[in-house]
């Protein structure tokens, strides 16, 4: 195998795949890349078993052959490698891959290719295509919500499923750690009507909104009941799906809260951000009081003190007090793109309906906490 690279288009393309290969690996070869030269074009691949990567980028092949080394190896080298320069390669297939560039020399040790695993293979039943910034949007309003705990496996992703809201079919993204709740939609394309609910790993989500950061065309998907594929660019990117199943959700989205409050998102997102300067910091407690007209934000700790701020918003009904964990409540408000957020309460022990006055697209839910 002998080619050569241009060392800007290298670089872009080990830094989509080498970003899947985990850096403490107990099988040699999920630690490299594996590298295939064909005609005028070098395709690089890299996996973790659950997720795989193929990035395809031009190049001066002069004779074919396929090779893997080291990710991260080689993801340093030619990261510190100047920029304009040219990357030649050349593999006698004796388990060595030389790399040079100006008066640059390396000798990397290789693993057969035979050993490293395929994965981007199989049929898929259903395929669709979506904007790549409607995906964005999916990903960025939901996935501050994926729970951590891996005792609640099924709960470690983004639920992409086809659901019915006012009577249109919609692509819906939930996601939720059991104190909150992000559920964000969008249109759904006609062939996606039949898909099955698929629950997105939250390494997956991560990497593909990575990828698609400046995409501007149409995304494939292509899924099966165990398996997500997502092509764009020259990219193709091949997850595992989690195999559990998404709890119903909607049973926990209130439905009888009757009482609305309305204010302007910035001015509470800023508030609240002060206020909480003051509370403990494993809680993050903070405190609303709603009068009509009137929410005072507050928080106090036995060490630092107390703390209230006053806004003026939109509420009509009895004076209540409800707490929330100021973080969730931030991550939240940081979601609404419009002026004003709508909170829809009950009392101070019901979850909380967080959304936009002018976006009925994504809705987000609340539990409350002891002050």
């Amino acid at each position: 195998m002998k080619f050569t690279i241009e060392r800007g288009a290298l670089l872009k393309s080990l830094g989509h795949v080498q970003s899947v290969v985990e850096r403490r690996n107990t099988i040699p070869i999920l630690s490299n890349v594996r590298l295939d030269a064909g005609e005028g074009c070098l395709s690089l691949n890299a996996t973790d078993m659950d997720l795989d990567i193929v990035d395809k980028g031009d190049a001066n092949v002069s004779q074919p052959g396929a090779t893997t080394a080291r990710a991260q190896t080689l993801y340093e080298i030619v990261r510190k490698l100047p920029e304009g320069s040219q990357v030649e390669f050349d593999s006698d297939g004796e388990g060595q891959l030389l790399l040079s560039s100006g008066r640059s020399r390396f000798t990397l040790t290789c693993l057969p290719t035979d050993d490293f695993p395929v994965m981007s293979g199989g049929e898929m039943v259903h395929t669709f295509s979506l904007p790549a910034s409607e995906i964005r949007g999916l990903i960025d309003r939901t996935r501050f919500a994926i729970s951590t705990e891996e005792t609640r496996y099924y709960l470690n992703g983004i639920y992409l499923h086809a659901a019915e809201r006012n009577g249109s079919r919609v692509l819906r993204a939930v996601a939720t750690d059991g104190h909150r709740l992000a559920s964000v939609e969008g249109p759904l394309p006609n062939t996606a009507d039949r898909m099955p609910g698929v629950i997105l790993p939250r390494k997956t989500v991560s990497e593909l909104r990575k990828l698609i950061d400046e995409t501007v065309d149409d995304v494939e998907v292509e899924l099966s009941e165990t398996k997500i594929r997502f092509t764009f660019d020259n990219v193709i990117l091949t997850s595992k799906l989690i195999d559990g199943t998404f709890p119903d959700y909607e049973r926990v989205i209130p439905v009888g809260n009757d009482k609305e409050m309305v204010v302007d998102c910035k001015s509470f997102a800023e508030a609240v951000d002060r206020v909480s300067a003051i509370s403990t910091e494993k809680s993050r407690a903070i405190k609303l009081s709603l009068t009509n007209g009137t929410l005072v934000l507050s928080a106090s700790s036995p060490e630092s003190g107390t703390a209230t701020e006053e806004l003026e918003v939109s509420y009509q009904g009895e004076a209540m007090e409800i707490g929330f964990n100021s973080s969730y409540l931030l991550d939240i408000t940081r979601q609404i793109e419009g002026d004003n957020a709508r909170f829809t309460l009950a009392d101070a022990a019901s979850p909380t309906i967080l959304s936009e006055t002018d976006d009925n697209s994504a809705l987000y839910v609340l539990m409350p906490m002891r002050v």
